[in-house]
């Protein structure tokens, strides 16, 4: 993996990013010339080798994706969503993402999970991708621990329905319990059903659905302040929507699949595009790994 564009003071000339910039690097030894909204303080990778034949660990890539610090009267969550595309949109082939995914994308995937408190996904990629705990992995635990996590991220499913397989490993042998985010009108019985799984279901809106804001500072109330969601579309969708996004992490495949896959956000349009800056971006064998921060 090789960076081809990181950002720094240099390139940035929106006052606006720049000022972010300022506010969000990391404390420390400094960046490259200055970092954008969580960018890398060194050379990050996975797989391979960087331009001076170094070849990157799993801490420099924990380095190069760590989270921002808040500072005081800011919020104090920042959710991050993690998604891959092929070039012409399509965010999976026959409806999983794997098939368009590589070797390097699932260290930098596992990676921002181990770096997350939790991981938030739709109950339908639950279903479609086969959802599993999330696993403690000792190459972490150190980083884990003086951040003041567990041993690993909890995961999060979105579901109005409570629709869910309750006898899958998800709630019977998580590490940490499951959280499902619903609302108030979730039906009592599916709600039971849930909690005498083990789950823990978390009230994140008044009706039937989730409000992301809501989601997000519930979340946040238990001690979750690093977020990150794994889609699918029609959640990352409703995340753009809400205007609760600070961050995407978007891996481009070098692949071609025409068809009809669902890009990696559905749902309406928001009324005015959000603009986003980009942090840095790498590349090995083809596939772009790119990091976006709210402007």
């Amino acid at each position: 993996m090789r960076r081809l564009f990181p950002v720094t003071d240099e390139t940035v000339t929106d006052q606006t990013v720049a000022d972010r910039t300022a506010r969000d690097t990391p404390a420390g030894p400094a960046g490259e010339g200055g970092a954008a909204p969580g960018a890398p303080r060194r050379s990050p990778g996975g797989h391979g080798r960087s331009p001076g034949g170094h070849e990157w660990s799993l801490d420099e890539i924990a380095d190069a994706y760590a989270y921002p610090e808040p500072r005081p009267g800011e919020p104090v969550a920042w959710l991050r969503a993690n998604m891959v595309s092929t070039l012409d949109g399509a965010a999976q082939h026959d409806g999983r993402s794997q098939p368009i995914s590589s070797a390097t994308d699932m260290r930098v995937f596992g990676t921002l999970r181990a770096l997350a408190d939790v991981v938030i996904v739709g109950a339908e990629t639950v279903r479609q991708e086969q959802y599993r705990p999330a696993r403690a992995r000792a190459e972490f635990a150190e980083r884990r621990e003086a951040a003041g996590q567990g041993a690993a991220p909890a995961i999060a499913i979105v579901s109005a329905s409570l629709d869910l397989d309750f006898s899958l490993p998800l709630f019977t042998s998580p590490l940490v319990p499951t959280l499902i985010l619903t609302g108030a009108a979730a039906a009592p019985d599916r709600v039971a059903a849930a909690e005498k799984a083990g789950a823990r279901v978390v009230t994140a809106g008044d009706g039937m659905g989730v409000e992301p804001a809501r989601a997000v500072r519930a979340l946040a109330g238990l001690g979750h302040t690093r977020l990150l969601t794994e889609g699918g579309p029609r959640l990352l969708g409703q995340l753009v929507a809400a205007g609760v996004l600070d961050e995407l992490c978007l891996t481009v495949s070098p692949m071609l699949t025409a068809g009809g896959a669902q890009r990696i956000a559905g749902g309406p349009a928001v009324a005015v595009p959000q603009r986003f800056a980009l942090v840095s971006l790498l590349e090995e064998d083809g596939f772009l790994y790119s990091r976006y921060g709210r402007t």
